[in-house]
């Protein structure tokens, strides 16, 4: 692929992979984690386009207009009554897909990044997107609010929706939270996941969720000893079990040996919300045991700043927040 013409317009974006729900709270609570995808898009003529991606899924993403980053920044441009210019987008993707860590809220979020850069980057001021714009454009895109809010701002966020607008807050996780996920070979999509759904929940089982909710909140924040108590749920784990069994019977095992265990967003990745460093390894070892090296444990830790975009000067001032 040739290098961009000079002169043109280049930001660098760089986004977390999250993890949604965390057990009771369906379709609200999110989490940040230090997985990342990176790109670099720059502003070329319209009608160009010119795609690379390298890391996990590179072989299943389109390098058409089709692609996900390109609709998502025409989509931004058009939100703001701007010509859309030609991209050229090099994707470098740390976070997996078809696993429920959020890869294609992070695709998203990037796009809308990438957007908010080249626009506020082009010397013609005006089209400025702020925050609520960009948690808007986002969630139009993605469809829910709880994978995009907190790959946007970082930390654990709780997203709503009020008069048709999302709306998110983020909150700081106690240190003592030491999240590890277990990745297995196998993908899931969101939309199987979500069909084995029931329409409709008892009152009995929407208060437990209420309550498990409430105390997720206190358990993050506050009291990571609360942490298996609070990840509690009976709204959809069990249900999704029907389309992924190994997911929900690892999830099972763990939580039956003290560990809070959740299915990270739609799975089938299982998410361990340990409290301390220490007891995500007695976690892996048990998965280990359990699992037979079929999950593979990525240890990290949760991403306070959420995505960032910066131009080619900020990059070397700060090669760090680039992504580079």
């Amino acid at each position: 692929m040739t290098a961009p013409p000079s002169g043109t317009r280049t930001v660098y974006v760089r986004v977390p992979a999250t993890s949604a729900n965390l057990g009771p709270g369906f379709d609200t609570l999110g989490l940040a984690l230090s997985v990342y995808d990176e790109l670099e898009v720059t502003a070329l003529a319209p009608g160009s386009l010119q795609i690379e991606v390298t890391g996990p899924g590179a072989d299943e993403i389109p390098r058409d207009e089709s692609h996900l980053i390109a609709r998502t920044i025409r989509y931004c441009f058009e939100a703001v009554g701007r010509p859309a210019p030609g991209l050229r987008i090099v994707a470098r993707n740390g976070i997996p897909h078809g696993k429920g860590m959020g890869s294609s809220g992070a695709a998203v979020v990037a796009g809308v990044l990438a957007a908010k850069g080249l626009l506020e980057f082009d010397g013609r001021g005006e089209a400025v997107l702020t925050d609520t714009d960009m948690l808007r454009l986002a969630t139009e895109l993605e469809g829910h609010p709880d994978n995009v809010a907190p790959a946007l701002f970082g930390g654990l966020t709780i997203a709503w929706t009020e008069n048709g607008v999302p709306q998110h807050k983020k909150l700081l996780v106690h240190r003592g939270v030491a999240p590890v996920v277990f990745v297995p070979d196998r993908t899931m999509s969101t939309w199987t996941a979500r069909s084995v759904l029931e329409p409709e929940v008892s009152r009995e089982d929407a208060v437990f969720n209420v309550s498990r909710s409430a105390l997720l909140i206190a358990a993050l924040t506050q009291s990571p000893d609360l942490l298996l108590s609070a990840t509690e749920d009976k709204l959809h784990q069990e249900r999704r079990g029907q389309a992924m069994p190994e997911t929900f019977g690892l999830v099972r095992a763990l939580r039956e040996r003290g560990f809070a265990a959740v299915v990270s967003g739609a799975g089938p990745s299982v998410l361990v919300l340990a409290d301390g460093p220490g007891r995500r390894l007695e976690a892996a070892a048990v998965v280990d045991e359990i699992g037979g090296g079929s999950w593979q444990p990525l240890m990290l830790a949760v991403d306070f700043k959420g995505g960032t975009v910066t131009t080619a000067s900020d990059a070397r001032m700060d090669t760090t927040r680039a992504g580079a």
